[in-house]
């Protein structure tokens, strides 16, 4: 008689029913539990949506749902996605793509438990003793104090006098950031001429303006001298005089010393933000220098005297992260054994994910993408929880074909340890691994969002979809190569582990330096290119955009456009934006009500004056060629380019960004999509876009690859040989072979990562590169061409 199964053995699926978020149309799919899930299509398919939008979001909404509303109320409200049916979902773990905290004092050690553990180690073991752990940390200022405090005793009020100290380790000169800033005064004026001779050189200080007149009727200095002919005083109250109110021309203001004042109105705000001129100033004026106090470790004396075998805390974080874990291995103290052991454990964990290279003191924002995301998963490799659901987002970024074998492998064995594994991904090595496969599409945008395949990878391979097609493609390699123009010599290149290098980059082709994860490549494009090239630098920092940006507002293509609308209507053009006067009243311009609950998910509504378009009714009276602006933002790109080439609205400033747009790949997009729903690869291409439209001779791509599905990676390269065929000089960085079997030059760093890297092992034509097989990047490349 056969057992009956169990009812609990029943829940082995997790099933979708009805999923519309974002551009998905409805879809339902079943994904088996404790298997690995791999989901593939093109670039704007819907996977994210789908994966993160939908599963992964709903697990964590519910699990949030557990805690207390007073606890809920700390925690960021999530709204239930737009689904009809969610069955069968387990605790998520998200290992994503974004960027670590781009705080300047956020560290590789800060960022995982590894900076806390070390200093516990120093406060417990370090000779001579000099406080607890916080005398260890960066982020902990130093300071003392006493005065009276009044306390009550039997009835009574009774002065007593109280003392305190906080023994931090901040380094108080550069306050723990390990690098101080100059301003260089050469660049902010010149000192032969006068201020009525125009003598400020910076933007928006040109005679006449606010600015110029600030100092120059201020009466603290004579605007027909010399600048340096200046008396000591002079000099003191034109750069550095404390605010001080006084009238000037009969006006109220508040005067103040020329270098505090770029300080605050230019220094503090964020440089992507900044107009490009402003940039440019900023860049020349201001001189990053490691701190002369604590040589850049970012701790004061104290912390840096306090040692355990002849190491501070500050040579520990500077260690390579593989070497520090032979120290600590070393370290023999019965006392801190449970300490020592979780310290091991998680350094072995950074070598095992590929990240040993790394040092603890790295910055958090000079982390890859790809390398962000490995920091992350290493909380996450010695778990003993079971049956949870790890979601990833391309794990496989920001690596070399030879370090995917050990990515992959990592995946599997989360998965054999009873974990439902979900994976979005486009490299054909990890969907190779693949127990279950989803592919998406079969567009993207609009013309994606249902299911195009569910099954094994044997079963992708024979279906017509855009990924099965395109699974085992491989670029060949080129029958001739381009003479290069001319060369880029850069000699003794010493940033972060290169070693001296000396090598020529040749201009005029396209040039791609590769080498596995941590071998130098960034370190040699982004720290030894001199930036007086006319460098056009498109690199993986994330775009920073709010609900109310969009396509059209980030590339500037709004601009010609409102100009357009209010040209043809002989209005404002402040009037055709939604973040101005022509906002729609009752939803200030976005399109949806908001309604904040509390701890409860924030409710929001379309906005029924406005219904969704985010402009005033009057507003939207106005037309262009038959279109009003909010019609014009609902456009595809594709859509638009053709509205703006020609007729009533033929715009070329438009037409030239929109252009551009197509050029990547971006054609599917709406004008007015938020920015917050672009999946990683759009926004990278939606950067190129934006640079393309720059001045420079010299383009530098780190991993234009990143997000990019099989059939895009195509349209990448005839991209990049439109770029090279202009007259540009093309680098970049990258990892995938494609890209590396059409290049005209390789240049590859290794032999390894961190100290066994840092090395130019290889250069020459992909063909050479191939024949040879001297290099890890070699084999792999003659593998994947069939040589």
């Amino acid at each position: 008689m056969s057992k009956k199964a169990h009812a609990a053995d029943s829940h082995d699926l997790i099933q979708v029913v009805g999923a519309r978020e974002n551009n998905l149309k409805d879809i339902s799919v079943e994904i088996p539990k404790r298997r690995l899930t791999v989901f593939t299509g093109v670039s704007g398919s819907g996977k994210s949506s789908l994966v993160f939008g939908t599963i992964a979001a709903e697990s964590q909404r519910m699990i949030n749902e557990t805690y207390s509303a007073f606890v809920q109320g700390f925690m960021p409200s999530q709204s239930r996605p737009d689904v009809d049916v969610l069955e069968g979902l387990t605790t998520a773990i998200i290992v994503d793509q974004q960027r670590l905290g781009a705080d300047p004092r956020s560290t590789v050690g800060t960022a995982t438990d590894a900076n806390a553990m070390l200093r516990i180690l120093f406060s417990r073991l370090g000779k001579p003793h000099i406080g607890s752990p916080q005398a260890f940390s960066f982020n902990v200022a130093s300071i003392s104090g006493a005065g009276a405090v009044t306390v009550e005793k039997a009835g009574r009020q009774v002065k007593e006098r109280r003392s305190f100290s906080i023994t931090g380790g901040m380094c108080p000169r550069c306050e723990g950031r390990g690098s101080v800033t100059d301003i260089d005064l050469t660049q902010l004026y010149d000192d032969s001429k006068s201020l009525n001779e125009g003598a400020l050189t910076i933007p928006g200080y040109t005679p006449g303006g606010w600015n110029y007149r600030l100092y120059a009727s201020s009466g603290f200095i004579d605007p027909d001298k010399a600048i340096r002919r200046y008396t000591k005083r002079e000099l003191n109250d034109f750069l550095h005089r404390e605010p001080t109110r006084m009238k000037i021309e009969g006006i109220n203001m508040t005067y103040e010393g020329l270098v505090p004042r770029i300080q605050k109105s230019m220094l503090s705000k964020d440089k992507e933000g900044m107009q490009p001129h402003i940039r440019a100033f900023v860049d020349r004026a201001v001189t990053f220098t490691v701190c002369p106090d604590c040589g850049g470790s970012r701790l004061n004396e104290g912390a840096r005297s306090s040692k355990i075998a002849k190491i501070s805390i500050a040579d520990a974080c500077a260690m390579q992260i593989s070497d520090l874990a032979q120290w600590v291995r070393g370290l023999k103290e019965p006392s801190v054994a449970p300490l020592l052991e979780k310290l091991v454990h998680t350094l072995d964990s950074f070598v095992e994910i590929g990240l040993g290279y790394l040092a603890l003191d790295r910055p958090a924002a000079t982390l890859s993408g790809g390398e962000a995301q490995r920091v992350k998963m290493i909380r996450h490799l010695g778990s003993s929880l079971t049956d949870v659901t790890y979601v990833f987002d391309e794990p496989t970024i920001g690596l070399h074909p030879h370090d995917i074998q050990r990515m992959n492998e990592l995946l599997l064995r989360l998965r054999d340890k009873g974990n439902t594994v979900l994976v979005v991904e486009h490299k054909p090595n990890t969907i190779a691994i693949a127990d279950h496969v989803v592919d998406l599409g079969p567009g993207a945008g609009a013309a994606g969002g249902t299911v195009c395949f569910e099954g094994t990878v044997a079963g992708l391979r024979r279906s017509d979809t855009v990924t099965g097609r395109h699974f085992d493609d491989r670029a060949s390699l080129k029958d001739s190569v381009r003479t290069p123009t001319g060369a880029l010599e850069i000699r003794g290149a010493t940033t972060h582990n290169l070693r001296k290098v000396d090598v020529d980059i040749p201009l005029g082709v396209l040039t791609v330096i590769t080498g596995v994860a941590g071998s130098g490549k960034s370190s040699l494009v982004h720290g030894s290119i001199p930036a007086d090239l006319g460098v056009v630098s498109v690199d993986q920092t994330p775009i920073r955009g709010s609900r109310r940006s969009n396509p059209a507002t980030y590339t500037g293509l709004l601009e010609p456009i409102r100009k357009a609308f209010a040209k043809a209507n002989n209005v404002k053009p402040a009037l055709f934006s939604a973040n101005s006067e022509g906002a729609c009243p009752v939803c200030n311009g976005v399109g949806l009500v908001f309604t904040d609950l509390g701890p409860m998910a924030t409710v929001s509504t379309v906005c029924e004056e406005c219904e969704g378009r985010r402009f005033q009714a009057s507003v939207l009276e106005y037309t262009l060629g038959g279109r009003n602006i909010s019609e014009v933002l609902g456009m595809s790109v594709a859509e638009a380019e053709q509205f703006f080439a020609a007729g009533e609205a033929a715009t070329p400033a438009a037409h030239a960004v929109l252009d551009r747009l197509t050029d990547v790949g971006l054609g599917y997009l709406s004008l007015g999509q938020p920015l917050t729903t672009l999946s990683g690869g759009e926004m990278q291409r939606l950067k190129l876009a934006t640079h393309m439209g720059e001045k420079g001779g010299v383009y530098v791509l780190d991993e234009p690859t990143t997000g990019l599905h099989l059939a895009d990676v195509e349209q990448l390269l005839g991209l990049l040989d439109r770029l090279v065929d202009a007259g540009k000089s093309v680098i970049v960085v990258e990892h995938h072979q494609a890209v590396m079997a059409h290049a005209d030059w390789i240049i590859d760093l290794g032999p390894g990562a961190g100290h066994d890297g840092g090395q130019i092992v290889f250069e020459g034509t992909p063909a050479d590169l191939v024949a040879k097989r001297s290099t890890l990047t070699g084999e792999h490349l003659a593998a994947y061409v069939g040589a």
